[in-house]
């Protein structure tokens, strides 16, 4: 090989994507996973209805969204959940996690830090509990790099219990769960199928629910306090 020969990863474009401030809002406006058209992430984003028509392209030739039709209309999203991990960790690099540990918190920033979605998974204080309460019953055990695993018998049973079939989870690049850190809490959270699988299930069975006003805030019901109490110890106010 030639001295003079640099192998380096080609980073500088697609972070160049993050970067742009027009563009980052309209991802993170997508970062609870669902489809938007266009209008509707230019409204909450803040950003000019023209202008976020070519950050919207800019994003797609980039790969980090995609875009489907249905009928006359538009829908974009996170290409996939690994686009969503890095608009956590760059929150997390860019000093976000201070400006929730300055009082006064608003209700709104207040309820998304508590709980929220982050991409197809459940984020917040709530999450890094549940994370927690799993590794301390051995359920869930750290492995390498981002991954957790399964920790035994009784795990399965549970996670049978909460309507979770892992023979059926397709693993994906960390496994069948991978350690999140949580943007707000410096602690990990349950992400990758198992992660997905869980979210779901409970908001299936009216433990969570999306808040009406605030995509990304999630609200826990009164049968999930009472749920998340009898069966991790979790006390939910």
């Amino acid at each position: 090989m030639s001295a003079g020969l640099r192998i380096e990863p080609n980073i500088a474009p697609v972070a160049a994507l993050f970067g742009e401030p027009s563009r980052a809002a309209i991802l993170t406006v997508l970062l609870d996973g669902r489809a938007l058209p266009a209008g509707e992430i230019a409204r909450i984003a803040g950003v000019n209805p023209s202008a976020a028509s070519g950050h919207l392209a800019k994003l797609i030739d980039g790969r980090l969204l995609t875009v489907h039709a249905e009928g006359r209309h538009r829908y974009y999203r996170l290409a996939n959940e690994d686009v969503a991990a890095v608009i956590e960790d760059l929150a997390q690099l860019s000093g976000g996690v201070q400006a929730f540990a300055q009082p006064p918190l608003s209700p709104a920033m207040s309820a998304l830090r508590e709980a929220r979605s982050c991409y197809d998974h459940l984020a917040g204080r709530l999450a890094v509990a549940i994370a927690i309460a799993l590794e301390r019953r051995g359920w869930l055990v750290r492995g390498e790099g981002k991954r957790y695993e399964i920790g035994n018998g009784e795990a399965r049973r549970w996670l049978a219990k909460q309507g979770v079939n892992l023979d059926a989870l397709k693993p994906g690049r960390h496994g069948l769960a991978r350690q999140c850190l949580d943007w707000t809490e410096r602690r990990p959270h349950i992400a990758g199928p198992l992660g997905t699988q869980l979210f779901a299930r409970w908001c299936e069975r009216g433990w969570l629910r999306r808040a009406e006003k605030t995509s990304r805030r999630i609200e826990v019901t009164d049968r999930g306090r009472r749920g998340l109490r009898a069966e991790l110890g979790i006390s939910v106010v």
